[in-house]
């Protein structure tokens, strides 16, 4: 068996999953690369050719045969930096044998010994954030210690940030017991068991398969509310399906069962009447609406949605794009605040949004402005901060927000595994346009356009943003008037 350093990455990304592991050693038929995924491929090689550019006196080993061989004796000749050296060891363990494999990006050689050091795009290495990365690097700092018989001066990472973040090296690193538990999963004759989730699964390779056997198996993970502890929980007790759910379990009982959570035990508590309707839901394939929806009453209606870059692309999570438009009884039209490419881009972006909801104050007086979720009003108290508001309309905005996901979720147990906005559009039957969609495909798009110096280019694929994000609030509103005609 062969371990290359960088399985730790694919145990731990998108989530931690044993079946991930599992699925990938048994060669199973992976999913194409997204676009978020490719442009993130080539940021990565990106990134780590403008360090390897600010170093001198480099001796790259990233091509041609036989580099373990080549790594030994550029070490020993004491080659200020290596660039892709290659260590491979055995590791022995409970009478299996496994051949580790490492290919740190650069070796620094210093007075007190050489730096392991790795480019990644990651912005914070924690090992809470990024357990994969740190493992990685501690296990590049075994196979140093194997093959060159002396432990590396430091470990360390050139992050997204471009600042250079020292990893902890220690004898009997836990990266060994990583290692164990990845031969373990590797080795098993039968499917693990993970749990399903919505926002877990999302970005896996084996997104699409995991969740067509869950579905066809009426595995108990795919009901709303049923989260990863609580699923093995009820594994654990002889529950599997939504079916074994129902059967075994009203509210009450529910409620009293416990699951782990961390090193404590938690009950299921008031998420126990909302899990079972929600299985319900899916058992009869149809809604339940049990509560009238808490809908204010007014003649328009503003649909809101933001399309951002996250921490780990851009150093102050960049809105570049603040969508709006007004619906009901006198609709306007698409009203899109777009960030500038320049140096002041941001604040452009910013100013034009607290234009455009002034305009739509002024028409239409205090009207909603219906979102979903808590990312519009986490962003706008962001750029608050970041920018300030003046004449208060950020302020008026926040007093008019009206969240659409809780006013949903009370009122409404749904047959689907999410409450996604693209998961029920679908549901209440709303067709999109284009064939390609997507929060990560509108931040692939975006970096496209950042990147690319044609500007004819540039607005075709800012225009593909616009309609996605237009898309995104007809399905809002598509959502909404569904939501407030369901009868009770």
């Amino acid at each position: 068996m062969i371990f290359r350093a960088s399985e730790f990455h694919q145990y731990y990304q998108p989530s931690p999953c044993d079946l991930r592991v599992y699925l990938s050693h048994k060669e199973t038929t992976k999913a194409k690369p997204s676009p978020f995924a490719e442009v993130m491929k080539t940021l990565g090689i990106r990134h780590e050719r403008s360090h390897l550019e600010s170093l001198s006196d480099i001796v790259d080993l990233s091509s041609g045969e036989d580099r373990e061989r080549r790594t030994i004796e550029a070490v020993g000749r004491r080659e200020a930096a290596i660039y892709q050296p290659r260590f491979t060891a055995m590791f022995s363990w409970d009478g299996i044998k496994c051949e580790v494999v490492g290919e740190p990006d650069f070796l620094i050689r210093t007075p007190d010994g050489y730096i392991i050091r790795d480019s990644k795009m990651a912005r914070r290495i924690t090992e809470k954030e990024h357990p994969e990365i740190v493992l990685q690097l501690q296990l590049y700092g075994w196979l140093y210690e194997q093959v060159i018989q002396e432990p590396p001066y430091k470990l360390e990472v050139h992050a997204g940030t471009g600042n250079i973040v020292e990893i902890p090296f220690q004898k009997g690193t836990p990266a060994l017991d990583h290692l164990k538990k990845i031969i373990s999963i590797k080795l098993a004759q039968e499917f693990p068991y993970s749990p399903v989730g919505w926002s877990k699964c999302g970005g896996c390779d084996f997104n699409d398969q995991c969740w067509e056997r869950a579905t066809t198996g009426r595995d108990v993970s795919i009901v709303i509310g049923v989260d990863q502890n609580l699923a093995k929980a009820l594994k654990s007790a002889d529950v599997h399906t939504l079916d074994d759910l129902l059967k075994k379990f009203n509210e009450t009982t529910l409620s009293n069962f416990q699951k782990t959570v961390g090193a404590t035990r938690k009950r299921v508590g008031r998420d126990a009447p909302k899990i079972l309707r929600n299985a319900q839901a899916i058992r009869k394939e149809k809604e339940i609406v049990f509560s009238q929806p808490a809908i204010p009453s007014f003649k328009n209606y503003v649909m809101f949605d933001l399309e951002g870059m996250p921490p780990h692309l851009n150093e102050l999570e960049k809105i570049y794009l603040w969508g709006l438009q007004v619906y009901g009884e006198t609709p306007n039209q698409y009203q899109p605040a777009l960030a500038g490419f320049g140096r002041d881009g941001d604040f452009e972006g910013w100013n034009r949004f607290l234009d455009e909801a002034s305009t739509i104050f002024r028409k239409f007086g205090d009207i909603p402005f219906v979102h979903w979720a808590s990312y519009e009003r986490t962003h706008i108290d962001k750029y608050i901060t970041r920018f300030g508001d003046q004449k208060g309309i950020a302020e008026r905005v926040k007093r008019n927000l009206l969240d659409l996901l809780p006013i949903t979720r009370d009122s409404i147990a749904l047959p689907l595994p999410s409450f996604s906005l693209k998961v029920i559009e679908k549901f209440i039957g709303y067709k999109r346009k284009q064939e390609e969609f997507g929060g990560q495909w509108s931040m692939a798009k975006y970096i496209e356009a950042t990147e690319t110096e044609d500007s004819k280019t540039r607005d075709e694929v800012m225009n593909e943003i616009l309609i996605y994000n237009q898309e995104d609030l007809d399905s809002m509103w598509a959502i909404f008037e569904w939501v407030r005609s369901r009868p009770i």
